[in-house]
């Protein structure tokens, strides 16, 4: 792992989160460089991005421009989710989601495709759920933002495979990750611990997913060890799907 990702520059989005973390830290271990993008209301930045921003996308591009000179990789990580069915989720709720997880990544993958453009083994990881292929009664906002996520990956991996070198593209797919997300969805239940015990049920092995269990399977989509991998959906669920 120590050198996947020698002389690598990586920008990852909401790079504060649970997952953003782990992902950098990752990236580093692997010999790479983590470029740290997050809301600046939310701490210590490399870059301050919000992700639905046309206009924060393109200063950051041209930050990364004039420090780097390229990119040799992209993880759209940042995110948002909160439950609600289709009757029960506001218009306003709905945009915002769609906003951060569907438009954050295509704006992600529009900008730095002419950074990735300059790179040797360019790759693109989209991070999507479990929940952007199965369906949930009570994730209206976050199921269709998430298979968005999903089909955007497979269009522009089919578009930088056109590109010489290849600018491949995959998406992610955790099912609950111990962290910040999974204690925000269980914090409100009427009984937190039985809510939890709950998605641990769900899950196939047993347990919910570790956040370096995801970021490993990050690294590796943005090392060279995946060169023939593009347009693909890699899980990283438990066995949730398969059931």
């Amino acid at each position: 792992m120590s050198a996947q990702l020698k002389d690598h520059i990586v920008l990852v989005t909401g790079a504060l989160g649970t997952l953003g973390c782990a992902m950098c830290s990752a990236i580093e271990a692997a010999g790479g460089t983590a470029i740290r993008s997050d809301l600046a209301s939310r701490g210590k930045v490399d870059i301050a991005l919000d992700v639905t921003s046309e206009e924060s996308w393109k200063a950051a591009a041209a930050t990364i421009e004039r420090s780097h000179g390229r990119l040799d990789g992209l993880v759209n990580n940042a995110g948002v989710g909160t439950p609600g069915d289709v009757e029960q989720t506001s218009f306003a709720e709905w945009r915002r989601v769609m906003a951060v997880n569907a438009d954050g990544v295509f704006l992600g993958c529009k900008y730095a495709m002419p950074l990735l453009a300059k790179s040797k083994a360019p790759s693109i990881v989209n991070i999507s759920s479990a929940s952007g292929i199965v369906g949930g009664a009570n994730l209206a906002a976050y199921n269709a933002s998430k298979g968005a996520v999903r089909m955007l990956s497979k269009s522009v991996a089919l578009a930088g495979a056109r590109k010489r070198p290849p600018v491949r593209c995959n998406s992610v797919h955790p099912a609950f990750i111990e962290g910040d997300m999974v204690d925000a969805m269980v914090k409100g239940r009427p009984d937190p611990a039985k809510a939890m015990a709950k998605l641990h049920a769900q899950i196939p092995i047993g347990r919910l997913g570790r956040p370096q269990e995801v970021a490993d399977t990050v690294v590796w989509l943005l090392s060279p060890a995946s060169s023939f991998t593009t347009g693909s959906e890699v899980l990283v669920d438990g066995g949730l799907i398969a059931g």
